[in-house]
């Protein structure tokens, strides 16, 4: 009975020490997980960066903003000039009639 209880603390003993050990490998694989994780999301976030710089240099290449501008100003005058034959017409079809 002795001999079971001391082989029982001994085998109890051995795996406190066990799992000591594996606990501090396991922090020592998350950290290196963790680093690799945020490495990885750091190299994602720079290529992001660098793709979209690129197609802000490529729409300012394109002048978009001046052909948006452009596109307005056309688009405002031709509503103002058929805004202004509108009017005529209804000022013509209304003084008319009187």
């Amino acid at each position: 009975m002795r001999n079971l209880l001391v082989i029982a603390v001994l085998i109890a003993l051995c795996t406190v020490g066990a799992e000591s050990f594996r606990v501090r490998r396991q922090d020592t694989e998350e950290e290196g997980t963790m680093t690799l994780v945020m490495d990885s999301l750091k190299g994602y976030y720079d290529t992001t960066i660098t793709t979209a710089s690129g197609y802000l240099d490529n729409l300012k290449g394109m002048r978009l903003e001046e052909k948006a501008k452009n596109l307005f100003e056309e688009t405002t005058t031709a509503v103002k000039t058929y805004g202004g034959i509108l009017q005529d017409q209804l000022y013509h079809l209304f003084t008319q009639s009187h």
